[in-house]
């Protein structure tokens, strides 16, 4: 260990306090992390910086021995990313830790000014490391955060509702890409087996276009559902669609295709055998009785 470094582990308590002194008077987001979060925060990468192996120096930052603190900083960054920090300000809680560190370094030079000048240096170029580090991680993780959440919205966006014993419905809206086709594929199929639905509609009203490769997914997914023995029918053709449908022309003729989900619904029940009969309700029950009388 460099003898910069064994200053700093004799001296880490007054670093640690030096910096949450600096930490707490500066602007904090105390609406996004508590005073006793800091403190651990801060506490254990004090810990994590001055505890590494003897022989370790600042200057080579790719070193193993610094992988606990990258560790330790790639998951506070991701979980303060959560959290709704910015970068700047996941970068500064790294970056506020320069002044405690250069008061440790001058403690131990003294006078010697040529010294004193190249543990700055050092320490500035290391500091900056961790905060770049600490911003790749940072962005990293809302990376992740920004892919789980648009999953959890295309499978929100993606509802099979059983309509009737035997006849599910799935209702699109928005556009139909690559990755939102394989959601809409295994909700349908998935309800499929476990409604044991013999009938499955895909409702296309909310989509806004339908180009070749639009179709092409539709047909993917069509087919998928007969390999599992349901019959689809497509509804919501309107009459954009269906001129574009002849304009590109995208051969549907296998498909059984319907204007209205009303409609697709009615076919369904009638080829399994059912059908929708309107009774007298009892207002019209009451007013025959009424004029019987």
């Amino acid at each position: 260990m460099s003898k910069l470094l064994e200053t700093m582990r004799q001296s880490r308590e007054s670093i640690l306090q030096d910096w949450l002194t600096r930490l707490k008077s500066a602007v904090q987001r105390r609406d996004l992390i508590s005073e006793r979060d800091l403190v651990s925060q801060a506490s254990e990468m004090v810990a994590t910086l001055v505890d590494v192996p003897p022989g370790t120096t600042f200057e080579d930052f790719n070193s193993p021995a610094w992988q606990p603190l990258k560790a330790m900083l790639a998951s506070l960054s991701v979980s303060r990313a959560m959290a709704g920090f910015t970068p700047s300000e996941t970068a500064i809680f790294v970056l506020s830790l320069k002044p405690s560190l250069f008061g440790t370094a001058r403690q131990q030079r003294g006078s010697d000014a040529e010294e004193l000048y190249s543990d700055l240096l050092t320490i500035n170029e290391f500091v900056d490391r961790l905060a770049l580090h600490t911003t790749d991680s940072y962005i990293h993780g809302r990376d992740q955060v920004i892919v789980r959440q648009q999953e959890e919205m295309l499978e929100l966006s993606t509802p099979v509702v059983t309509l009737w014993d035997g006849i599910v419905a799935l209702p699109l809206i928005g556009t139909l890409d690559s990755a939102r086709t394989q959601v809409v594929m295994e909700s349908l199929l998935e309800a499929i087996v476990q409604t044991n639905s013999r009938f499955a509609i895909i409702d296309i009203t909310g989509v806004p276009t339908v180009d070749t490769l639009v179709a092409q997914h539709l047909l993917k997914t069509i087919t998928a559902a007969r390999l599992m023995g349901a019959e689809c029918i497509l509804s919501g053709i309107r009459p954009q669609i269906a001129q574009t449908i002849v304009h590109l022309g995208i051969n549907l003729q296998d498909v059984t295709t319907k204007s209205r989900l009303a409609d697709a619904f009615r076919l369904a029940l009638e080829r399994s055998g059912r059908k929708v009969v309107r009774t007298e309700n009892a207002v019209d029950r009451n007013a025959a009785t009424q004029r019987g009388q």
